[in-house]
């Protein structure tokens, strides 16, 4: 089997999850679509090294987030949307709480959202995160606690949103 085909097989067995994971980091479908394209694009250039040393989704993933940083030097805000990429998905839709999460973390400044879209989405570690981000360990963690603070502060927590309903 010749590279060509192997990437392609890659790319028809990966591209949705690719794209869901373009959508969590970005918040838009249509910036979701473009990272995935751009990091696709530099994976086939890439892809005899990548394939024989290392993990290609794990390539990928990394220049998908190293993308969606360089945005923030071009553009300071950003409008996020709740509609969701085009096509089918398994996904039960979210909860009231869940959606209200959505919105607050769409109003997080883009490099908090981006280091709390690593830490529990892609489960990764603080040094993995410095490491994708190209940030100190301890900026990770300035983020990270600043985020979640305002996470916080943004949706009330369930069980006294239960009390209060009572």
């Amino acid at each position: 089997m010749d590279d060509d085909s192997r990437f392609a097989d890659f790319v028809a067995e990966r591209a949705d999850a690719l794209l869901r994971y373009g959508y969590v980091l970005s918040g838009d479908p249509h910036d979701a679509a473009d990272l995935t394209q751009e990091a696709l694009i530099r994976l086939h250039r890439a892809w005899s090294r990548v394939r024989r040393k290392s993990d290609p989704e794990g390539y990928v993933r990394t220049t998908m987030a190293r993308l969606h940083v360089g945005v923030w030097r071009l553009r300071r805000r950003e409008r996020l949307v709740w509609d969701l990429p085009e096509g089918a998905h398994l996904d039960a839709p979210p909860s009231d709480t869940e959606q209200g999460l959505w919105r607050a973390l769409e109003d997080l400044p883009r490099k908090q959202r981006a280091v709390l879209v690593l830490r529990y989405y892609e489960q990764l570690t603080d040094a993995e995160i410095a490491r994708v981000l190209g940030v100190s360990r301890g900026t990770v963690r300035s983020h990270a606690s600043l985020g979640l603070g305002r996470l916080r502060s943004a949706v009330p927590h369930p069980t006294t949103a239960d009390r209060s309903a009572r």
